[in-house]
């Protein structure tokens, strides 16, 4: 069975910074596409950043671009958001997205707020 499971989020004040992390356990299941979304409040489910494992290959949505980094630890089998100077804005839970060939999964979520 395949798991995706965040942590990192929490409450931190405007101009701050944090890490989420995804772990994806499952046996055989070896991701080729993983993402992080966000939907906040009364809003969309929006995609924030993509890395194809692969090559690498790295997409930003452009409201998080020079702020927020993902990574990736294929020997861990994790994935990073690196938040930085995060913004009222950025409020909203933080989805994890796993997908292998036609196989996909979401984690649970990571709420994080930013107070002005």
């Amino acid at each position: 069975q395949v798991q995706l499971v965040e942590s990192g989020g929490g409450l931190v004040q405007a101009g701050g910074s944090l890490r989420l992390s995804c772990v994806v356990s499952g046996s055989g299941f070896s991701p080729g596409f993983q993402a992080w979304s966000r939907q906040a409040p009364g809003k969309q489910r929006e995609l924030v950043a993509s890395i194809t494992t692969g090559n690498g290959a790295v997409y930003y949505a452009d409201f998080v671009k020079g702020r927020f980094t993902i990574s990736r630890d294929n020997a861990e089998n994790t994935v990073y958001l690196q938040m930085n100077s995060l913004e009222p804005e950025d409020t909203a839970v933080y989805y994890c997205y796993a997908q292998a060939r036609t196989n996909s999964y979401w984690g649970q979520g990571t709420q994080v707020t930013v107070s002005s």
